[in-house]
């Protein structure tokens, strides 16, 4: 994976090639997606009729006492109406389209119903008459006609009543189909992204910190889980609810419409200006951000060096300039939303009052109905949802794109090399080794071995030692081709290790280092590593075999005795004894002990030596020591140094040919000599 700054995959807050490739992820769901897409265009026709609702309850119905009305003669009013003088009255708008009034006798004449001071009177202009007829109407003929009204408004509620109950609940399906779906597409990409780093070289986890895989796994996926879930269709919504009230307002009446989109122009413009200051405050954000949690890190887990040295005024200091290079950016981000935000409502409260005003001036003119008015005010506050909404929308979709190019980065690494088109079945080897002119570089051309070629024998014990950086640790990580040889050859029984699976290579050989590393869990499935190919009593019978039982059986739970990350309730020792355990419990082939019996107290050592003898019986071993003390019984030991084979010989022939081993050897005697009359002093 290549390095890259946290600001190079924050550059943009859209990206089609990132969004096409995303877009990928979706596509098993996609039949859910657009259940989702159907349902939000449901749920904003729910969301758009309640206005409309409202205004038809107030115009047609709460207001209506006073509205044009036909007088007909009983018996030929073309709909019900209402009984009073003699006359049956019925409201225009409950006419049917294309009623054609009579003429002459017996016509229908126009009809109003007028207020004043309490009191109702009817109005009617009769034909032919030159004044206007006006009656009083008593309060029970008033409530005549309210009856109808009173009636249609419990309907109007009722409807709108079920409308608001269909869309809490498709909206709740909605937003468990979304939210399931987004889950399935995370876990998806959860379980890709964890079988890539599985099938990474291990030169690519030297490379990168732990912490910024885990955030690839964890903080990024969440920021795209967002994304789906939030945006991406959600978006959807807002089109639909936008066009629809924009085709709502101007079906209803085009010119409060065209007054109340007269902001737009400003919208727009400060939308784009918005649009490039937070993508730059984010940035800033985001990179100050990834400062200090590498500086925590760094700082966090080099505690016990800053202490040691009394570093720790200095640290912190380092550490508040961070803080608040971190602070002055989140203020900048603060001030450009708190500025944005406001500013939309300002806009917003500025249509609304250039409705009121044309409007309302149109309801006092009687060209407009006032549930009209009322109707379009509900949609005004609709209209700006959605556009207050686009600053966490931007967001979010900034925080994706970012993730995802990080994400995309790490999956585009390319893999280890692929297993061998035609491979070889190993079998059980017989542990011949063989290294031909092998050359190997964990970067470009420098070397860590130089054309290194040995032969080790089967059942045979091999130990490398040499300097420090020397390559004996290369050596091993090769044959198990934890890392790929860059010329050369390594041979297993004559068979080329490239022309053998992976897997089928390593279950052969098992490796015990000086670092043992022991997962959260118990002793047990430390030991067995979830194999179902080992029982209870293969676990207990390796234990007892290289000396741990013993220490198991003491511990709380015994072999379920609780084991914390990394072993930290177990000495040094004793995880030793259990990988041990763990590299005889699967019976391999060729063992592996790389500087295993390092920085281990004299009394566990003797344990540990014990174990090896039996552990080595049968198997070609590869000892990596550095205390030669341990190696003298070797069948052969090969002496790196500046990563060449510069000596091969048992532990007798080296110390005769008084060469690089034997400086080493001397070197080591003084030093325990030192030691040993260092604590003789100290007991006197």
């Amino acid at each position: 994976m290549p390095d890259f700054h946290e600001e190079e995959a924050l550059g943009k807050a859209y990206d089609a090639r990132l969004m096409r490739r995303l877009l990928k992820y979706t596509a098993p769901y996609r039949r859910l997606l657009l259940v989702c897409v159907v349902l939000l265009f449901v749920i904003t026709g729910t969301d758009l009729v309640q206005p409309y609702l409202t205004k038809i309850a107030i115009d047609d119905h709460i207001n209506a006492l006073g509205a044009p009305m036909l007088a007909f003669e009983p018996g030929r009013e073309p709909v019900p109406g209402v009984a009073a003088k003699g006359r049956v009255f019925v409201r225009e708008k409950w006419l049917p389209k294309g009623f054609r009034c009579e003429t002459g006798e017996g016509a229908p004449v126009p009809a109003r119903i007028e207020s004043a001071e309490g009191r109702y009177f009817l109005v009617m202009d009769e034909a032919g008459a030159a004044t206007v007829t006006r009656r009083e109407i008593s309060a029970e003929e008033v409530r005549r006609f309210k009856d109808r009204d009173a009636a249609s408004v419990v309907k109007l509620a009722l409807v709108l009543l079920g409308a608001m109950a269909l869309g809490f609940i498709l909206n709740y399906v909605q937003v468990y189909i979304l939210q399931y779906t987004g889950q399935k597409v995370i876990f998806n990409m959860r379980v890709e992204i964890f079988r890539h780093l599985q099938g990474l070289s291990l030169s690519f986890f030297d490379r990168n910190p732990v912490g910024r895989l885990v955030t690839r796994v964890t903080n990024d996926t969440d920021a795209l889980n967002e994304m789906y879930t939030a945006v991406l269709v959600n978006l959807f919504k807002d089109v639909f609810l936008l066009v629809g009230i924009v085709i709502v307002m101007l079906r209803m009446n085009y010119e409060l419409a065209l007054v109340s989109f007269a902001t737009l122009p400003i919208i727009l413009a400060v939308t784009v200006v918005f649009r490039v200051q937070a993508r730059e405050a984010y940035r800033l954000v985001r990179t100050r951000l990834a400062r200090i949690n590498a500086t925590l890190a760094e700082n966090i887990s080099g505690m016990r060096i800053i202490q040691i040295f009394g570093r720790e005024k200095k640290k912190f200091e380092e550490f508040d300039g961070i803080n608040r290079d971190y602070l002055a950016a989140n203020m900048r981000e603060l001030r450009v939303y708190a500025i944005f935000r406001p500013l939309m409502d300002l806009i917003s409260s500025l249509a609304l009052a250039l409705l009121i005003w044309y409007g309302g001036g149109r309801v006092l003119a009687g060209r407009v109905e006032f549930g009209v008015l009322y109707a379009f005010i509900n949609y005004i506050q609709q209209f700006f949802r959605p556009i207050n909404d686009l600053t966490e929308k931007y967001n979010i979709m900034q925080a994706a794109m970012a993730a995802s190019e990080r994400i995309f980065m790490l999956l585009d690494t390319k893999a280890r090399e692929a297993d061998p088109a035609n491979p070889v079945t190993l079998g059980r080897p017989r542990g011949a080794i063989e290294f031909q002119n092998v050359w190997f570089a964990y970067n470009g051309e420098d070397w860590v071995l130089r054309d290194v070629s040995f032969k080790v024998e089967p059942g045979e014990t091999c130990a490398f030692v040499g300097a420090t950086g020397a390559g004996k640790t290369s050596i091993i990580s090769l044959i198990g081709r934890m890392y790929e040889i860059s010329r050369g050859r390594i041979l297993i029984d004559g068979v080329d290790i490239r022309d053998i699976p992976r897997h089928d290579l390593r279950r052969h050989i098992g490796v015990v280092q000086q670092d043992v590393f022991l997962f959260t869990g118990d002793i047990e499935s430390n030991i067995r590593l979830s194999s179902s190919e080992i029982g209870e009593e293969d676990v207990q019978e390796a234990a007892r075999y290289v000396n741990a039982d013993t220490f198991i059986r003491r511990l709380p739970g015994g072999y379920r005795a609780e084991v914390k990350e990394r072993g930290v309730t177990l000495s040094a020792g004793q995880r030793q004894l259990l990988a041990f355990a763990r590299a005889l419990a699967f019976d391999p082939a060729i063992l592996v002990l790389d500087e295993a019996t390092a920085n281990i107290d004299t009394e566990t050592e003797a344990l540990i030596q014990d174990a090896l003898t039996k552990l080595v019986q049968g198997r070609t071993t590869l000892i990596v020591a550095h205390r030669l003390s341990t190696i003298q019984n070797a069948d052969k030991i090969i002496v790196i140094h500046k990563g060449r084979v510069r000596e091969v010989g048992t532990h007798q022939e080296l110390l005769a040919k008084r060469g690089i081993y034997y400086q080493l050897y001397l070197l080591q005697y003084r030093e325990d000599l030192g030691r040993a009359a260092a604590r003789e002093g100290q007991g006197c």
